[in-house]
């Protein structure tokens, strides 16, 4: 080296030597820092490590240093749960992807995780690691906690690829054993969960948890005898929770052995399964069924049927067995009505077809015992018929649906079902239901439907008694219908008829009132006569009978025999007297007994200030007093009959017999203002016309025959140069009435009514043409002419034209328009059934208007006579009772319905009844009620209407009664069978939501709507 040379080394060596002193130092430094650090973060210092391993990595230049410091800080982040620390981690892999930790950082990241239980975020961070890169012991750890972190997370797959991977393993092997048991356990397979459990039975640590899981999989494999072997072993060292699943594997076990006694201990022990939302303890329906059968086993039927009847809304072969046997429960304990609901829902059910056949028989049975509120028990039998054709139950059920058409009292649809029933039983089963049909129609006044149904009665003459009760009910439907011939040749065909029949109590009495309506009055007499001396019993109609007879009397002129016949009548008392007792002084009259006629009027009007005679007995008193003579006394008793019955039909004939008086008095003037009086007030009444008549003599004998032909013109009636052509039209169309000739009668009576608009006998031709319209059945046409007539002043004609018109609006549900006819017919009516007819259809007309005050205040007149039928007493106490519930008055509701009931028939009845279940529902009488139900179910079934809130009502007693699966069961059939009736369903769902909004905090099947 030359001298120059070795001076420049010599300089560069002496620049050198502190430059890389100084960079030793500080090398030296971090390495110390980097120490210490490490020392902190081994004793689980994080933050000051953390700290520490920052500031060397900010000061160190050194890529090796560098890059484990960043390791530690993310390491740090993770131990100290800083937000960032994901981030950290995976910055450390992007900035230093060839440092030896890289792989490191993932496994300590996930072990980290893993060993504080956080399994989600160690899975996450196990599946970054590099497993090739692992040393056999990491491998191991690696395996284990990566398939435990999946295991823990529900991955079974992953799981058991991991866990499999180490079962033979010295340290992980058990566990990996117990878990991958421990997963086909959970996936129910439960041989390969048996073979694992098994390779780890013997170790202290499973011991506790395998006795019960073995006895769970002994039970799943069907090995009861070890599963209560096992379960009873780990009884006493479990605890509350696990003595519950324990007794649940021993009950159900012995269940399976048909050990049902054994069974109940265990079963009854268990506590239920807690829901994932709903933290509370529940059993299901398969829990119930178990224990419910055990107890029908032992015979405990009662309490089978409190575990059975839990199982509500269940639709699988456990719940078809369940209500099967809840039936048969039921049964034994006689409840019917129960047994019913159950067959139904077991028969509707197909999974087992044996059990649904056999229930199905047995609900059609129930359904003939006692009726059935869902389906007429015909429907029922005749459905079970069809379904099972071959039966060896078939001659049974055939005889029952045969009976059953006649006891559930369902005319209507058994008449649908017996049509085209060609056997010779089911024509006599169709014999009696078109009887009993006709009979429900004809007492809803449909005579002409009635009369159809007789007919069809008589068409299938098997059973002679039914024959001849038909031949009479079609001649009292004839009778109805105005046809008078027809019905005596009915009752007469009747008569000969050699039967046993309570109709044949009456039949005098029907013979004698259609001789009577024919005018065949000794015939009439005679029939009458019969009867008063053979019904002692029926007061009400042998004092009818007595009036009648009277009154056949009476009009063939045997006034003896009329008096005798009103005197009885007035003794019987169980009609009102002052009919018979003014006939008794007309009758008296006519005898030549003047003065004894007098005396009985003027009687009469003092004794019966409020009949409907009253005005009839002054008009006849008056013409008594002209006859004797006392002329005074007659003019004041016309005066009084003038002022006191303005709306009389007497008053025009009072006025005119006041004013014939006058002119054979020779008081011509008074005559003529009388005269006047009538012609202008009452116009066209023949009492007008022969005012008129009379007056024209008064002003030809006075010679002022100008002053008649000028006040002649004031009066539109009389057509003096047409009253010939008048008179020859009406008597021909009167004579063709009179001949039974209905149609030419009405053309001609209409060809009068349009010629002569304001003829002489205009009144009895639109009278006559109403009536002629009325009996073909034509109301519309007829509803004009008695129109006409109630708008013209009072006659002769009007009391039947009212009770026509206001039948006419009624029929059309016109109620305002039939309340001003009622009320006329009820204030002008000479007739005491057309009073009842008024006073009884203002209660129903005020009722559909709503007018419940005036309905209840009709109603009770209608109450306060005493001979009104049963019918219209039922029409006025459902009235009654309807106003008082719509007015909120149920006490008042109550006893009306409470006497609806005693005489009501039909749909009224089924009201009725109804009602009687509604309030002792109310009042905690929850069995009484059903068994009103149960009445109303078997008689009333046609009235679906009633049988549906009736059954809303039962469902709610049972619900009262803890019987849950009865009120759910009949809530959803009302909801499906009765869909027409909104506001039953809309009741039925409410009350069924909220039933199994409860049972469903017992019960974890049940799912509330």
């Amino acid at each position: 080296m030359t001298k120059k040379s070795f001076i420049s080394f010599i300089l560069a060596v002496s620049f050198t030597i502190p430059l890389l002193a100084q960079q030793s130092a500080a090398y030296t430094s971090n390495m110390v820092d980097y120490q210490k650090a490490l020392s902190l973060y081994n004793n689980n210092q994080y933050l000051a490590a953390q700290s520490l391993f920052e500031s060397v990595k900010k000061t160190t230049k050194e890529g090796v240093l560098k890059s484990d410091c960043a390791y530690y800080i993310a390491n740090c982040a993770v131990r100290l749960n800083q937000q960032n620390a994901d981030d950290l981690v995976e910055d450390f892999v992007e900035e230093y992807p060839t440092s030896t930790k890289r792989n490191t950082a993932f496994v300590d990241v996930a072990n980290y995780y893993f060993e504080n239980g956080k399994y989600a975020y160690a899975r996450k961070w196990y599946s970054k690691v590099d497993e090739a890169s692992l040393g056999k012991a990491d491998k191991e750890t690696f395996y284990f906690n990566n398939g435990y972190t999946a295991f823990s997370t529900k991955q079974y797959k992953e799981a058991k690829k991991y866990l499999s991977k180490v079962e033979s393993s010295q340290e992980y092997g058990s566990q990996a054993k117990y878990y991958i048991g421990f997963m086909a356990y959970e996936g129910d397979d439960y041989d390969e969960a048996n073979e694992y459990f098994d390779q780890v039975s013997d170790q202290e640590r499973y011991k506790e948890k395998l006795s019960y899981y073995q006895a769970d999989l002994n039970f799943k494999l069907g090995n009861f005898e070890k599963a209560i072997e096992l379960a009873k072993q780990r009884l006493p060292d479990s605890d509350e929770n696990e003595i519950s699943e324990l007794s649940k594997i021993i009950g159900e076990s012995y269940f399976n052995l048909e050990e049902y006694e054994a069974a109940i201990p265990y079963l009854t022990a268990y506590k239920g399964k807690k829901g994932k939302r709903d933290k509370t303890a529940k059993w299901n329906n398969t829990d119930f069924y178990q224990l419910g059968y055990a107890h029908y086993k032992q015979g405990n039927y009662e309490k089978a049927i409190s575990e059975f009847n839990k199982i509500i809304g269940g639709n699988n072969s456990i719940a078809q067995n369940a209500y099967y046997h809840l039936g048969e429960s039921y049964v034994h304990l006689n409840k019917k009505q129960e047994a019913l609901n159950a067959f139904r829902y077991a028969s509707q059910m197909s999974f087992n077809k044996k059990i649904q056949e056999d229930a199905w028989l047995n609900y059609a049975k129930i359904s003939y015992e006692i009726g059935n509120p869902y389906q007429p028990a015909p429907q029922v039998l005749a459905g079970y018929l069809d379904t099972y054709p071959e039966t060896s139950y078939r001659d049974e059920i055939e005889t029952l649906l045969i009976d059953s058409y006649i006891t559930s009292k369902n005319y209507k649809e058994a008449l649908i079902l017996l049509e085209g029933k060609k056997s010779f039983d089911n024509k006599a089963a169709y014999q009696k239901v078109a009887f009993y049909r006709g009979i429900e129609l004809y007492n809803d006044n449909q005579y002409l439907e009635a009369k159809k149904l007789f007919d069809a009665s008589l068409k299938e003459p098997r059973d002679e008694n039914y024959t001849a009760r038909a031949t009479f009910w079609k001649a009292e439907a004839d009778y109805n219908l105005t046809n008078y011939d027809d019905a005596l040749v009915g009752f007469k065909q009747f008569k000969q008829m050699n039967v046993t029949a309570p109709e044949f109590k009456n039949l005098d009495y029907n013979l004698a009132y259609t001789y009577f309506k024919l005018k065949n009055y000794n015939s009439a007499t005679e029939h009458f006569s019969a009867f008063t001396k053979n019904s002692n019993d029926d007061k009400v109609r042998q004092n009818d009978a007595f009036l009648r007879l009277g009154d056949a009397y009476f009009v063939t002129s045997n006034y003896n025999a009329a008096i005798t016949a009103y005197q009885n009548a007035i003794k019987i008392g169980e009609i009102n007297a002052d009919y018979p007792a003014f006939q008794k002084a007309i009758s008296a009259g006519y005898m030549g007994q003047s003065s004894q006629k007098i005396k009985e009027l003027e009687q009469f009007i003092n004794t019966y200030q409020s009949s409907k005679l009253r005005d009839d007995a002054m008009y006849e008193l008056g013409n008594s007093y002209v006859k004797a003579n006392q002329i005074d006394k007659a003019i004041a008793m016309y005066d009084n009959l003038n002022s006191a019955y303005k709306m009389s039909s007497f008053v025009p004939k009072s006025l005119l017999r006041q004013g014939l008086v006058y002119y054979n008095g020779s008081q011509n003037q008074k005559a003529l203002n009388k005269f006047k009086n009538v012609a202008g007030n009452y116009p066209g009444t023949p009492e007008a016309v022969q005012a008129v008549s009379t007056a024209k003599l008064i002003y030809i004998d006075m010679g002022r025959v100008d002053d008649y032909a000028a006040w002649v013109k004031t009066l539109d009636f009389v057509e003096v140069t047409d009253a010939d052509l008048d008179n020859a039209t009406y008597t021909a169309a009167e004579k063709q009435y009179l001949d039974g000739n209905t149609d030419r009668a009405i053309k001609q009576f209409n060809g009068y009514v349009n010629e002569f608009s304001n003829g002489l006998h205009i009144l009895q031709a639109h009278f006559y043409l109403g009536q002629l319209y009325y009996k073909k059945d034509l109301m519309a046409n007829a509803a004009p002419h008695y129109k006409y007539i109630v708008e013209t002043s009072q006659n002769e004609y009007t009391e039947e034209a009212l009770s026509r018109l206001s039948q006419y609006y009624l029929e059309g549900k016109k109620w305002e328009q039939a309340i001003p006819i009622l009320k006329r017919l009820e204030a002008e009516a000479n007739f005491p059934q057309n009073v009842i007819f008024a006073q009884s259809n203002l209660m129903k007309a005020n009722y559909q208007l709503e007018n419940y005050e005036a309905a209840v205040t009709y109603a009770d007149k209608v109450l306060a006579n005493t001979t009104i039928d049963n019918k219209i007493k039922s029409d006025a106490y459902i009235i009654i009772a309807r106003s008082a519930i719509k007015t909120g008055n149920e006490t008042k509701a109550k006893a009306a319905y409470t006497n609806v009931e005693k005489v009501a028939t039909g749909e009224t009845a089924a009201e009725a009844l109804y009602y009687n279940a509604y309030f002792k529902n109310k009042e905690g009488k929850y069995e009484a009620s059903n068994t009103t139900v149960q009445k109303l179910a078997k008689d009333f079934s046609g009235y679906k209407y009633y049988s549906a809130k009736g059954l809303v009502v039962m469902a709610n007693n049972f619900y009262a009664l803890n019987d849950a699966f009865q009120a759910t069961y009949i809530l959803e059939s009302v909801i499906e069978n009765f869909a027409e009736f909104d506001d039953v369903v809309t009741q039925a769902k409410e009350a069924l939501n909220n039933i199994k909004t409860e049972e469903a905090k017992t019960n974890s099947s049940i799912q509330p709507e």
